[in-house]
């Protein structure tokens, strides 16, 4: 896939890590963190990357963008992102899921270029892939309702806004695992994804 202006690729990287003991960001996983992972994921799909987070830690990795509602979770972040984006299409990747591979990003940036829904996301493992998707730039405004009325569950905001949900068939028909979609939030997570990598 070309780098297009039209689209943006936001890593979430702002939380607080605590059932890894360290910054999840800075982990590393078979000699890469999970940062340069994800971002170099990104950067295979375009040019317009940045990281949603802390900008005294992340500055040195990618332009950063700060929460305008911090504490919010990765709604917040979502809607941080969207809010600082100039692209029609912003790709959210979580900096945990770091074994999406950029063939998977291409699939989804396409599928939502193909439809008119605020937000393309995929379903694998029985839920939601919210902190892997697309999301066009209107869905900030249903996110920003959401946080002032206190509300900070993403896939409730679904329901309210134009949304493609990819079907786990339709993702392993396409050779995408479920196993992809793995957070890794604690050190044995990570242990099991080096195994497996």
């Amino acid at each position: 896939m070309q780098a297009s202006p039209d689209v943006a690729a936001f890593i979430l990287a702002g939380g607080r890590s605590t059932r890894m003991g360290t910054d999840k960001a800075f982990v590393s996983l078979n000699g890469r963190t999970l940062l340069a992972r994800v971002l170099n994921t990104a950067r295979s799909v375009t040019s317009n990357v940045r990281i949603v987070g802390d900008a005294g830690r992340f500055s040195p990795f990618a332009p950063v963008v700060e929460d305008i509602f911090p504490g919010c979770g990765p709604l917040g972040g979502i809607h941080a992102a969207l809010r600082a984006s100039d692209a029609e299409l912003n790709f959210i990747l979580a900096v945990d899921i770091a074994l999406a591979p950029p063939a998977l990003l291409e699939c989804l940036i396409r599928r939502a270029r193909d439809s008119a829904a605020a937000v393309t996301v995929p379903r694998a493992a029985g839920r939601l892939q919210p902190l892997c998707a697309v999301y066009r730039r209107s869905f900030a405004d249903a996110a920003e309702k959401a946080l002032r009325d206190g509300h900070y569950k993403i896939d409730a905001l679904f329901d309210s806004v134009a949304t493609q949900i990819i079907a786990e068939e339709d993702l392993e028909a396409a050779g995408f695992s479920e196993r992809i979609f793995r957070n890794l939030n604690t050190p044995q997570e990570l242990a099991e994804a080096s195994e497996s990598l």
